[in-house]
């Protein structure tokens, strides 16, 4: 397949890109429909893709899978065992690409129509680029929705505009050469539900390779869909935190120091707060009724970290014997 002209001046590497289903365990089936949606809306079509993975772990209804089949059809599935979990679901999707470069994203993410452009050029750029993550912030605007935002995994937009380097990525929004990942693989055996991803990046930064992210590669992420979602997610996240800091004290980063304690957290927090309002000044009118939800889910993830330090695999059990049974 021939290289993607952008402009005279510049071609996109040749590439795949790669989608599990397995987040649809407990996302909305709709979401699938929207972030494909979202990709075919890209000023660089899918089409100029070598392929365009959906690595189906046995989520998706029959039906569902083949309507999407006869609305896209660059897409080709890929039937991974069932059980197949996220993290190995997306390095079976690398294996199986052929472009050079391998490009992420998730079924409950919806992608800007520059955004598959944004990601790919500065490896054309810069051959000495390995990984361009881009910036994905939780999408919502309401009483829940502002909740949501303040307190859930993805940060606003940081409003920058230039390529920097950053300290870690989201696996629903980042690119990789291939090479370069199979060589250093995604952990998709560590005891978390998500996270391996900042392990991930923590593992190559010591190592002295560089993340890169593009700011302009923008995605939203769907807040917890239901009350069950909502209650199991934050757990998790508690008990993510727990096992992170635990693997991550074997060999401590410089920079953890730094965000360390109290006051790097509300720097945090305050840097959050101010980003959330930039990008959109109607959440300051939601933010008092939004303050009991945003409470509620600190809570959860306190309770996860705790429960994590007594047992420390206690959650993660309880959630798949949970979905066994759904």
């Amino acid at each position: 397949m021939e290289q993607v002209k952008t402009t005279p001046e510049e071609q996109l590497p040749r590439f795949s890109i790669v989608l599990e289903t397995e987040n649809l365990a407990n996302a909305d089936l709709n979401g699938l429909s929207e972030s494909l949606a979202s990709l075919a809306a890209q000023d660089v079509s899918p089409t100029c893709a070598q392929e365009v993975w959906l690595i189906d772990s046995g989520d998706t209804p029959l039906d569902l899978l083949q309507e999407l089949r006869d609305r896209y059809a660059w897409i080709k599935v890929y039937s991974a065992p069932l059980g197949t979990g996220y993290y190995e679901a997306k390095m079976l999707g690398a294996k199986q690409s052929t472009g050079e470069v391998v490009v992420y994203f998730d079924s409950d993410c919806v992608y800007e129509s520059h955004w598959l452009r944004s990601i790919l050029s500065p490896f054309v750029r810069d051959t000495t680029i390995q990984v361009v993550a881009g910036e994905t912030m939780t999408r919502g605007l309401g009483i829940y929705g502002t909740a949501m935002v303040m307190a859930y995994i993805f940060p606003p937009f940081s409003g920058q505009t230039t390529l920097m380097k950053t300290e870690g990525y989201f696996l629903n929004n980042v690119a990789f050469r291939r090479d370069f990942l199979l060589a250093n693989p995604i952990p998709d055996e560590l005891p978390l539900y998500r996270g391996n991803c900042a392990i991930h990046a923590q593992n190559l930064l010591r190592s002295g390779y560089s993340i890169w992210q593009q700011p302009q590669a923008r995605a939203t992420h769907a807040p917890p869909s239901s009350v069950a979602h909502f209650f199991w997610r934050f757990l998790l996240i508690g008990h993510d935190y727990y096992w992170q800091q635990r693997i991550a004290s074997e060999a401590p980063m410089p920079q953890q120091d730094a965000m360390s304690g109290f006051g790097g957290k509300l720097q945090v927090f305050v840097d959050r707060f101010r980003k959330m309002l930039a990008c959109e000044p109607r959440h300051l009118i939601y933010i008092p009724l939004a303050l009991p939800f945003a409470l509620g889910s600190v809570v959860l993830v306190a309770v996860g970290y705790a429960i994590a330090a007594l047992k420390p695999n206690y959650l993660l059990t309880a959630y798949n014997n949970v979905l066994g049974e759904v």
